[in-house]
């Protein structure tokens, strides 16, 4: 098990996400992080005063079960793709909040949209604790890629959208006591 501010070394070549910009890079092996949460399927890091997301197919290399993406077989009902959907975004956490976004109440709903090619698309409508917070692509491509495991859904999209704006009220009783706010 690995806590907030353990000092790690890379034990191999490692695929990592910049935070906020999203983009993938390559830390190479022996250098050391810096452990900033981990919960869900990701852990932040921070290396040379940046701060990154590691996926759960490396976490073996901070020394922990490397996590396969988990997947929703071919034949499942939109019903069963929702459920999957929703337990994907319980694993999304913004990189600086020990809370997933769901239990932030930053998820405001999904729906599954059945094309006329037979093919699904899953829309996702969510919001950000603040109009400038500079996580919000990060957090949405963390939801697409973990949805993307369901082998029916052919599209996944994310909406950021500001109305109705966002309030702790939003939280659930459970993301309020964790983040100390009551």
């Amino acid at each position: 098990m690995i806590e907030k501010g353990d000092k790690i070394q890379l034990s191999r070549e490692t695929e990592v996400i910049s935070v906020p910009y999203g983009k993938t890079i390559t830390l190479p092996a022996g250098e050391e992080v810096e452990v900033m949460q981990a919960k869900g399927s990701t852990v932040s890091i921070g290396h040379q005063g940046r701060l990154y997301m590691v996926e759960g197919s490396n976490l073996d290399a901070l020394g922990l079960p490397a996590l396969e993406r988990p997947r929703l077989p071919a034949g499942a009902s939109n019903q069963e793709i929702e459920d999957f959907a929703w337990e994907q975004l319980r694993t999304c956490f913004d990189p600086e909040i020990p809370v997933n976004i769901v239990d932030l109440g930053l998820v405001y709903g999904l729906k599954i949209v059945d094309l006329l090619d037979g093919r699904k698309m899953l829309n996702i409508r969510m919001t950000l604790t603040a109009p400038g917070c500079g996580m919000g692509e990060v957090i949405a491509a963390d939801a697409r890629r973990k949805i993307q495991g369901a082998e029916d859904l052919d599209q996944v999209n994310t909406e950021i959208v500001f109305d109705p704006p966002w309030s702790r009220e939003m939280m659930t009783e459970e993301a309020q006591l964790e983040l100390g706010i009551f």
